[in-house]
């Protein structure tokens, strides 16, 4: 206190010698702050709740795995069949090694349409002399033409002054080459031109989200799946969201299109009676608490990895989540990899749920993250970090009495 100033008189201020008004303030900063409590309760679990789980047993039979501190627990990476292995061009049909095999479509079944014409050298006695002229320029040679065969359920065509000539499982050569031998003795050294007008037998079938499902003939030259897809309008679907499955006999794998594009390897040749469906599958997992964007988040057939699930959500907020309250929960298969001798719930098919947490906080962690696969289903938490209740708390306390402060200064 300065000499020669007035002593400084402290007075006790009571609730009584408020002004009403003040008191009804201070009466609404209490109700602020007992509500303040509530609302900076965080959404979701907090991590040291999670990491208690498999301790305390605050939710029991639920495995929680730090992949921080046990790398080896990462799930393997989803490996799709490959059509390559599955349906492979070196396997054996018939007997016959790949390599030695009729194309599809070089013979002929039942169901399929031919066109059959018998030539006869001049003199031509069977098929009208001087009909034409053959190839060297002679006169007096008779053709015929026979209307179009359809190939019945005997497996055999008629062919006048010939008969019935079984055809089924034989090329067009083959077949050529038996009606000429029967014609032999009476028709004039007779030639037959036979070709397959319709396959009908050596045909795959293509559904599914396709533009037109349809029977696609196979020829010679040996269609693959894409091709089938093609001649049946192309996928109506994204191709990154669209899976492409082969049943073949007792076989049946599916793959994403866009691997089958990607990889001619996957691109196999197709056989009599294959079905190729086209389906669209769609993936996604769910982000809840802390992060940038919250909500489910579809992702392609081929998979995405964690860092990029992370990405697409732009990453974690700022000033509320916590880099070391990042959790993935998962159904898994039991395997080894998830025995630790304790008895686990059990979900739909024998799954265990798996609690996967993340410390974002440890450089390690981003190259776990680009190795580590999402799965259709997956619910990413990103939990709030200790400043962000803080911050709630204080936004609550400078919307209410610094309000509280002004009415007081006013009196």
């Amino acid at each position: 206190m300065r000499r020669g100033a007035a002593p400084t008189v402290r007075k006790r201020v009571s609730l009584q010698s408020l002004h009403p008004r003040a008191v009804t303030a201070l009466a609404l900063v209490l109700a602020s702050l007992l509500q303040a409590g509530c609302m900076s309760t965080s959404v979701g679990p907090s991590p040291s709740r999670v990491m208690a789980t498999s301790d305390a047993g605050v939710m029991d039979g639920v495995r929680v795995i730090d992949l921080d501190v046990s790398p080896e627990l990462l799930p393997p990476p989803r490996r799709w069949p490959q059509f390559s292995q599955a349906f492979p061009e070196r396997e054996m049909a018939g007997g016959k090694p790949a390599q030695e095999q009729d194309a599809p479509g070089e013979r002929v079944g039942i169901g399929d349409s031919l066109s059959i014409t018998v030539i006869e050298a001049p003199p031509a006695t069977l098929f009208g002399a001087g009909a034409m002229l053959t190839e060297s320029g002679l006169a007096g040679a008779g053709s015929q033409a026979l209307p179009e065969r359809v190939v019945g359920r005997s497996g055999a065509v008629f062919v006048p002054f010939a008969g019935q000539v079984a055809v089924a499982g034989l090329t067009t050569e083959e077949i050529a080459q038996s009606i000429a031998a029967r014609l032999s003795g009476k028709a004039h050294l007779p030639q037959v031109s036979v070709a397959l007008v319709r396959n009908q037998a050596s045909a795959v079938t293509v559904v599914g989200d396709v533009a037109e499902a349809r029977r696609v003939p196979l020829t010679p030259g040996g269609e693959r799946v894409l091709d089938a897809i093609a001649a049946a309008g192309g996928a109506s679907q994204p191709v990154h969201e669209t899976l492409v499955q082969i049943t073949r006999g007792p076989r049946v794998v599916a793959m994403p299109l866009d691997t089958v594009i990607r990889d001619p390897a996957q691109n196999v040749r197709l056989r009599p009676g294959d079905v190729v469906s086209t389906f669209a599958r769609r993936y996604s997992f769910t982000v809840l608490g802390a992060a940038a964007k919250s909500g489910e988040v579809p992702f392609e057939a081929t998979g995405i990895t964690l860092a990029r699930a992370l990405g697409r959500v732009s990453g974690l907020q700022d000033f509320r989540a916590d880099p070391r309250g990042l959790f993935l929960f998962r159904w898994e298969e039991p395997d080894k990899r998830l025995a630790d001798g304790r008895v686990l719930h059990r979900g739909d098919a024998g799954r265990i749920p798996v609690i996967y947490r993340i410390d974002m906080k440890d450089p390690a962690t981003y190259f776990l993250a680009q190795n580590f696969e999402m799965r259709d289903g997956d619910l990413l938490y990103v939990a709030n970090s200790g400043i962000s209740e803080f911050r709630q708390f204080f936004a609550v306390i400078a919307s209410t009495v610094l309000p509280v402060a002004a009415v007081r200064n006013g009196f």
